[in-house]
Formats: structure tokens, sequence, C-alpha cells
């Protein structure tokens, strides 16, 4: 009864850690690892910042129409002080004579009086410049080249946008993998353990027969050796385990001590009908492109007229030359009539970026298409080897039922028993290797179709 008994808790065990777990979404344990590793991802932040710096071109192409005000100062010597020649200088002084005899009535024959002081003649600019001054510079009209230098900005945002979510869904698919292969190395240890436990029934009947001349000595040695090679498969369990705990924490930064206390199942997606949507990757073609053809409309509106205000201020007119303004205001109209053919071939080369980017987005829909048909074709095949797998479950539950009758009836050993019962064993370990297989090609087939969420 003793030995029934622990039999039955045996099975029992067995068809307890191969039932399948339905899910539609992830567990929450495996969603947290995948958050943790988006955050740590060296990747996704380089993308991120990248993104930053587009915003800051948008900023850039939007500030051009901001007014540029400037603020100099600045001091200069010269040789010697500018002043007109000696006789445009006599031309003046006679000439401020003939106004002041005028004005005092004095005739025009005669004489100018001594003691009526005459006012010195002005230097055109003195040697000594002491200048302060404000400029403002103010574009009115770019030409468009600055519209269109935001808009492909704004294109380069959306396409770097899409190109971070393409390595986020490359992180995530690889930790759900790496969780998956944890889930399947947990269950390998039940293998082991029931693995074990069998040997040491062996061990214990193997010994007593020996002892009763049932049995010879070379029978202890094969279980000697089948106990050995256990080992070294525990080893590789513990191998295994050890290097999935190490990758998650690099994907993720999770401790590992977290990590170890984690327990994951492999748990099967509900299945359903999946609609496909445009992926990613397309989309970051797509901008990308568009950002391409705004680049080319913004090359060549360098031959568009522009037009821009002047203002300049002199806060110190003490050494202001005779011609120099005070201030000055105007509005003037630039037009790049002919750049050598510059302009015109930078916009030419670019429009062939954007004809590459027209033949990369064709060839990534013929690659998604044909990921979508390999994806389908790979979970329809791992559905197929999960039915052949519990037909081959049923078969070894049938034969262990078989066995544990005769047993009961003393028909048969224990160790027939306990053959058929390991038998059941691997055929529900194999199972689960089938359920990760299938899990692999559905979640491969929702990335194919670009609806993974995680």
């Amino acid at each position: 009864m003793h030995k029934n008994t622990f039999l039955i808790c045996l099975i029992m065990l067995v068809f307890g850690f191969t039932k399948p777990i339905i899910a539609q979404q992830l567990d929450t344990e495996l969603k947290d690892l995948i958050k943790k590793g988006l955050e740590k991802s060296h990747f996704i932040n380089i993308y991120n910042l990248d993104k930053e710096q587009s915003k800051v071109d948008q900023k850039l192409a939007k500030a051009v129409f901001l007014p540029k005000i400037t603020f100099g100062a600045s001091f200069t010597r010269l040789d010697d002080d500018i002043t007109f020649d000696d006789d445009t200088q006599n031309l003046l002084l006679s000439t401020q004579k003939l106004l002041i005899k005028e004005a005092i009535g004095i005739p025009f024959n005669d004489a100018f009086p001594t003691n009526i002081p005459l006012t010195e003649i002005p230097n055109l600019q003195d040697k000594n410049i002491l200048k302060s001054y404000v400029d403002l510079d103010w574009v009115l009209f770019s030409g468009l080249k600055a519209y269109n230098a935001l808009k492909a900005s704004k294109h380069k945002e959306a396409s770097l946008s899409y190109v971070t979510t393409v390595e986020k869904d490359k992180i995530a698919l690889k930790i759900i993998e790496t969780y998956d292969k944890l889930a399947l190395v947990y269950a390998s240890k039940k293998v082991l353990e029931t693995s074990k436990k069998y040997l040491n029934e062996q061990e214990f009947f193997v010994k007593k027969a020996i002892k009763n001349g049932l049995a010879i000595p070379i029978s202890r040695k094969k279980i000697e050796l089948a106990q050995q090679q256990l080992i070294a498969k525990e080893l590789e369990y513990n191998h295994n385990k050890s290097l999935l705990i190490e990758l998650l924490h690099q994907l993720t930064g999770k401790s590992r001590t977290h990590l170890l206390m984690l327990h994951p199942k492999i748990q099967l997606f509900s299945t359903e009908k999946i609609d496909s949507k445009k992926r990613n990757e397309i989309k970051a073609l797509e901008e990308a492109e568009k950002a391409t053809l705004y680049k080319a409309k913004m090359e060549n509106s360098n031959f568009i007229p522009k037009i821009a205000l002047k203002g300049h201020y002199e806060f110190i007119d003490d050494d202001l030359s005779l011609f120099d303004p005070k201030w000055y205001v105007g509005i003037g109209v630039k037009w790049n009539a002919f750049d050598g053919l510059n302009s015109s071939l930078k916009s030419k080369k670019t429009k062939l970026e954007k004809k590459k980017y027209s033949e990369k987005i064709r060839e990534a829909n013929e690659m998604i298409a044909l990921s979508i048909i390999n994806a389908e074709l790979t979970y329809k095949s791992a559905l197929q080897n999960s039915k052949i797998i519990k037909k081959e479950i049923d078969l070894s539950l049938e034969n262990y039922t078989l066995i544990n009758k005769q047993y009961k009836n003393n028909l048969t050993t224990l160790n027939d028993v306990l053959d058929a019962l390991n038998d059941l064993e691997k055929a529900n370990f194999k199972l689960q290797q089938s359920y990760f297989k299938e899990r692999r090609a559905y979640t491969n087939l929702l990335h194919a179709r670009g609806v993974l969420k995680y």
C-alpha cells in the first residue's frame, strides 16, 4: 500500500507540471523584466538621444525667424586724425567769414574783424574711435528653407521613434526567449529528480538481488554508470540555469538573487485570429523617405529669394565720423541666382537617397511577407508536434496503468513499474519542450504580423 501511494503521488506530480497554462498576455514577472530591459538598453537610450537632437533641430528651424540682437563695442586708434585738405579748409573758413559779415551787416569787400572768433573745421574722423552699438538681424522670409528643414526634422524624429520601437521588440523577444528557456530548464529538473528516485530504487533491488544470488555484480556497475551520467546531467542543468540567470541579469539589470527567486513556467498564448499591422520597420523607412524628400526641397529652395531686416544703433556718437549715422534700419532681398550647380547636385543626391529608401521598403515588405508565412508554418508544425506527443503520453499512461495492475497482482517487478513511470515522465517533458517551441513560434508570428504586445 505504501508503494502504491508513493507511485500515485509521483504520477500526480508528473501531470501537475506538464499541464499548460493558457494565457492571453505575458505574466507579471516577465512584463517587469521586459520593462527593466528596455530601461537598461544602451541602444534605446542612444535612439532617445537622437530623437531629442531631432527636436532641437526643429527648434533651430523655427528659430531662424526670431530676431538676432547683438551688442558690440570697439576701440580703434588711427595714426592721425582724418581731416579735409588745406584748400577745402580755407574754402570752408572763407565761407564762414562771409556768413558772419552778412549776419552783422559788414559790407562784402570790407576786412573781417579780428575780434570775432571762427569755429574750427571739425575732423572727418578723430584718430581715437570708441564705439558701442547694437545690431538687429531679422529673417522675414527664408525662401521656404526653414519650413522644409522643419518638416525634414519632424519626419526624422518619427523615423527614429519607429526604429526605437523595432529595437524594443528585439529586446522583448530576447528576454521572452531567455525566460522561456529558464522555464524549460526548471521543468527538466523534475525529470532529473524522478530519474534519481528511479535509480535509487533500482540500486536497492539490484543489491538485494545480488545478495540473494539472483543478479550479478555487473548489474550494479550499470546502475553506478547511470548514476554518474545523472550527475553529469545535473551539472549541465546547473550550468544552463546559471547561464540563463546571468543573461537575464545582463539584459534587465535585475539582481541575480532576485532572478534566482523566479519560478517561470511555460505558458501558452490563447490562439485567436491575428490581423496583421504595418511593421515598425516599414514605418521607419517611410518616415526616413519623407525626411529625404523635404531635405531635397530644402536644398532646391536655395534659389528662392530671401528677405531680411537689418537695424543698427550707436550708443556713443562723440567719435562718429561726419559720414557715420547714429542709427539706421533697412530691409533687403538676397537672391542666389547661380551657385555653380552646388544646390541642384545636392538635391539630386538626396533624391537618389529617397529612391534607395523606396527600394528598402519594397525589400522589407517582401521579407516580412516571407517571415509571416514561415512563422505560420512553424506554428502549425509545433501544434502538430504537440498533438503527436500527447498521443505518446496517452500510450505511456496506458502502458503504466497496465504494468501497475500487473505489479499489484505480483505478475511483474517494481522495476518494470518504475521504467514505465520514467517513460511517462520523459514523454511529459517532451511535451514541455514542444510547448516551448509552440510558444516561440506563436511569439514570432505575433512579431511578424506587427502585433506583439508587452
